[in-house]
């Protein structure tokens, strides 16, 4: 079926839904999502077959996109031409559209800004049925002088807003020249501080491409910053991270920082230096999650080391840990939160995060980002902080078990999580698990600019985000609450489901059955025309 046929379809259900006011949901057909899917096929638009690279300019440097386009096909096809996106999300199947409209960011992003500021223009079906293009105005669209035609208010709502403005079914994305390798310069550092030192000289430097960092301790901390090259120094070895007998990149840097000698201070000498194809750099942290993956090994008692990591690669990348996490419920506990605050700010929050009663946990992940770029819903176009306009933020991702006990522990640890960083001036990243009241999260994402937007392009009968990223009971830690099937299968799964190890070896199982153990890619279609 063709891009135009297939739109018309789309558009055609949504208008039927808009007719009857009829709530509905948007169905991937896969998802990286951190939160539990709740679909019926009755009050579902299906986007599952968009998955086309229609088009690739090497002259402009830009590719036309289908929404559920991973990654890693993205890549793929980019580089057969020479060419690979402005920002790359860190795991493979992560979709073009999830990536605009679920606020994505990587370590090119200190230059970049949020995947949705690469993004030219998107195609999107209105939910009243209506086909219309956005315009980014934020770069130069040709032929698009017009303030009326580019939809800019409309380009910025829709991104990171989770659907809820309509449907997307085509992105233009920004691309820019690529080289094979990646030179990777790690610095290790002793305190935040001193960390955020080397963030800023880094930055500073035009030739870094590439900027993030991981905290193993208040006291351990590694920068790391790449660019581009064509070819390594004869003395020196690849570096891989895709293969199953390649080390996890986090405890590759975690060696690096334990064998520095150094007290960290921000330096032009790096403690070590890497050199890395490209698609191994960009997809380094797919094995393990981050670091995630390991908390699997601690759950099943197994023992975690070289061999059983090797042994259990295929169940070690993201596409399969997303849908075993779902699937045995074990997301429920624990905290995923990613946010941003002002650089100011950090020693401050690193600090709080460190007691045992906050979080108390590492590694934590760390992304410098840009003035501007706190993500596309009610930041952009007409803002509605200038504040966080202004202000260069250091992402966190905190990731890991929760510490709390209970259920009520557990709320009330990641509610802290969000005032804190709401006091520290920050933001979180809405893909994460929202904990706020309905009045606290309007009071930080301003409903009143939100519900004019939704009114101008007649989605107010759609799930508003507070609805599609709050935190439900049922999502929660504690007794089971789910449906099961009826039948003995479904008495066995209510009589074990929260004994250990139960749910997490029927998420296994089902990852397993369905073949998702396979998704690892052993190589990679070209798309492009």
């Amino acid at each position: 079926m063709d891009h135009s046929t297939a739109v018309q379809q789309i558009s055609e259900r949504v208008a039927d839904f808009h007719r009857r006011q009829q709530p509905f949901r948007i169905y991937h057909g896969s998802t990286n999502s951190t939160r539990p899917a709740n679909h019926s096929p009755s009050t579902t638009v299906s986007t599952a077959d968009l998955t086309n690279v229609l088009k690739i300019n090497e002259d402009e440097c830009t590719a036309i996109v289908e929404p559920n386009v991973p990654m890693d096909d993205l890549v793929a096809a980019t580089r057969v031409k020479g060419l690979v996106p402005l920002v790359v999300m860190e795991f493979p199947g992560i979709t073009v559209g999830g990536g605009f409209s679920g606020t994505s960011g990587e370590s090119s992003s200190f230059r970049e800004g949020f995947f949705d500021h690469t993004v030219n223009w998107i195609e999107i079906v209105l939910a009243d049925g209506q086909i219309v293009k956005a315009y980014n105005d934020r770069v130069e669209n040709k032929g698009q002088n017009d303030v009326l035609e580019k939809r800019s208010d409309l380009f910025w709502g829709a991104a990171s807003s989770f659907g809820t403005m309509g449907v997307v079914t085509l992105l233009e994305v920004r691309l820019k020249r690529a080289e094979p390798l990646v030179e990777l310069k790690y610095y290790v550092s002793s305190s935040m501080t001193d960390a955020l030192r080397v963030f800023q000289q880094a930055s500073a430097d035009p030739k870094t491409e590439y900027l993030d960092g991981i905290v193993y301790s208040r006291t351990k901390i590694v920068v790391c910053a790449g660019r581009q090259i064509e070819e390594k120094p004869r003395t020196s070895s690849i570096q891989q991270f895709t293969r199953p007998k390649d080390q996890w990149f986090y405890l590759h840097a975690e060696k690096i920082a334990k064998g520095s000698g150094s007290n960290a201070r921000a330096t032009s000498t790096p403690d070590a230096v890497d050199y890395i194809p490209l698609q191994d750099y960009l997809f380094r942290y797919d094995r393990g999650g981050f670091w995630v993956g390991r908390y699997a090994y601690r759950y099943f008692l197994t023992p975690f080391n070289f061999i059983t990591r090797w042994l259990l690669d295929r169940f070690m990348h993201t596409r399969v840990m997303y849908h075993a996490l779902h699937v045995s419920g074990l997301a429920r506990q624990y905290v995923i939160q990613d946010v941003g605050v002002p650089i100011s700010t950090a020693v401050e929050f690193l600090d709080w995060l460190d007691l045992p009663e906050n979080f108390g946990q590492y590694p934590l992940w760390l992304c410098p980002l840009p003035p501007g770029s706190a993500g596309g819903l009610l930041l952009d176009g007409e803002a509605s902080s200038a504040d966080l306009e202004s202000t260069t933020l250091i992402n966190f991702g905190i990731w890991g078990p929760s510490t709390a006990v209970g259920q009520v522990g557990f709320i009330a640890q990641n509610r802290a999580i969000e005032h804190k960083v709401h006091a520290l001036g920050g933001k979180k990243w809405l893909y994460a698990h929202t904990y706020y009241t309905e009045s606290e999260f309007w009071d930080i994402y301003k409903k009143e600019r939100y519900d004019s937007l939704r009114t101008k392009y007649h989605a107010q009968h759609l799930p508003t985000l507070f609805d599609k990223v709050r935190v439900r009971e049922s999502d929660l830690p504690g007794a089971h609450r789910g449906e099961f099937e009826s039948g003995w299968k479904g008495m066995i799964k209510r009589a074990l489901w929260d004994v250990w190890p139960f749910s997490g070896l029927y998420g296994v199982y089902k990852s397993w059955r369905g073949g998702d153990y396979l998704l690892k890619k052993e190589s990679y279609r070209q798309k492009a025309d």
